[in-house]
């Protein structure tokens, strides 16, 4: 599956942005949907996942009750809604995609095989 994510950029701390990631598979049966954060030098970051098949959702505690992650597979496309954006918000955010990812396995980057180019988010204070 090849992932185009978008709707990055900077802003003031408070902001929302929405990100998306497009996905090139016709049909995302079967796949969870995540997406991820990196800052320079620390490891990559679970954030929200989404499950195409009884759309089970995975939040961050670090971003619950801030983001939402949502989905559209009919255009296969999943979205994550940030509102009241922070300074430590900003990193490098990654879709990624995965075949057959158990529950347990969905916060965990090694589970997802396919990553999109990641977006850059910055937040000033």
């Amino acid at each position: 599956v090849q992932l185009q994510a978008s709707g990055g950029g900077s802003v003031q701390s408070g902001a929302s942005l929405r990100l998306s990631c497009a996905a090139s598979e016709r049909t995302l049966h079967g796949y969870t949907m995540g997406w991820f954060r990196q800052t320079p030098g620390k490891e990559r970051e679970f954030v929200a996942a989404i499950r195409r098949s009884g759309g089970t959702i995975a939040i961050a505690d670090s971003v619950k009750g801030r983001f939402t992650i949502s989905s559209d597979f009919a255009k296969n496309t999943v979205y994550l809604e940030m509102k009241s954006l922070k300074a430590e918000d900003t990193a490098l955010y990654y879709c990624a995609a995965g075949y057959g990812i158990i529950t347990s396995a969905q916060r965990s980057a090694a589970a997802y095989a396919d990553w999109g180019q990641g977006t850059q988010v910055t937040v000033s204070s």
